[in-house]
């Protein structure tokens, strides 16, 4: 297998991001692949739209797995992801945008609030 100098800079990004930034990757992929299926839902290309679908499901899953239920929070992380995770799937079956519009507002707030943690988070350790 070749690497690219793209790859090898995203490897080493992934290898060396910390839980946190590997969080908002998992945020910014999902909103990645929603426009990207939002795109091929536009240009009528189905099957582009169902695999980037899945990819934004399959992020919502992994952060879904990951959240440590001894935090009393987590349980509402939980409930999020899963309305995520099915308007998500119902936005593929039925190919509405709408929907997916819909759901890519929740991921972005998600993500906006968590980059909003992690910026508040690094004034507290400094």
């Amino acid at each position: 297998m070749t690497y690219t100098a793209a790859n090898v800079y995203k490897n080493n990004s992934i290898n060396t991001a910390s839980p946190a930034e590997l969080t908002l990757m998992l945020y910014n992929g999902a909103i990645k692949f929603c426009n990207i299926a939002l795109a091929a839902i536009e240009e009528k290309d189905f099957t582009k739209a169902n695999v980037n679908m899945q990819k934004a499901q399959k992020i919502i899953e992994e952060l879904r797995v990951t959240l440590d239920f001894k935090y009393e929070v987590a349980k509402d992380f939980d409930r999020v992801y899963d309305y995520i995770f099915r308007r998500l799937v119902e936005g593929n079956i039925k190919k509405d945008p709408e929907i997916i519009e819909d759901t890519l507002r929740h991921i972005r707030d998600m993500r906006d609030t968590w980059k909003e943690v992690m910026r508040i988070a690094k004034v507290k350790v400094s």
